[in-house]
């Protein structure tokens, strides 16, 4: 039987484990360009190993999901990190899990706002972008190089995420 996750709010102390939270923090604002420009300041770090690793900026557009929905699967990138930050204003969900012994624990479900993207680290289990409602873009941080940069997990018995 499918087990019901629940949908918790994204603070930077529930995400910890699996990231940064990434979004305006007064604590790193700094005035740049003669004052007309508020910079908050290494919110989070890219990571990016292995053979010819670099770091690239993405554009993702994410379709909207139906609820109730099955989390039948988990991703995690073992030589990057990879961030998502929306364009579009819209809330949408962030899923992680925990590593227990080489496949994702329970999963985590957040709700991030419109303007609170977040940064997994590399190898965090997490499932890919949910967005809600209508499509939505993102400004996708990400690793590219060499090696296989993609494991996934399929569950037996899904995780059912009611209604958002």
């Amino acid at each position: 039987m499918a087990e019901k996750l629940t949908i918790q709010p994204l603070t930077r102390e529930a995400f910890a484990p699996f990231g940064t939270v990434i979004e305006a923090d007064p604590a790193s604002m700094r005035h740049i360009n003669g004052g007309t420009t508020e910079r908050y300041h290494a919110l989070a770090e890219a990571e990016a190993v292995g053979e010819d690793a670099k770091v690239i900026i993405n554009l993702f557009r994410g379709a909207p999901r139906a609820f109730p929905y099955a989390v039948d699967m988990m991703e995690r990138h073992p030589f990057g990190s990879q961030s998502f930050s929306p364009i579009d204003d819209r809330p949408w969900l962030v899923i992680a899990a925990e590593d227990e012994g080489g496949r994702p624990g329970r999963p985590q479900v957040f709700r991030a706002g419109g303007r609170q993207g977040v940064n997994y680290r590399r190898n965090v289990w997490h499932h890919p972008l949910m967005t809600l409602g209508a499509p939505s873009d993102f400004l996708v941080v990400d690793r590219l190089g060499g090696g296989v940069n993609l494991e996934e997990f399929f569950f037996e018995t899904p995780f059912i995420i009611e209604q958002p």
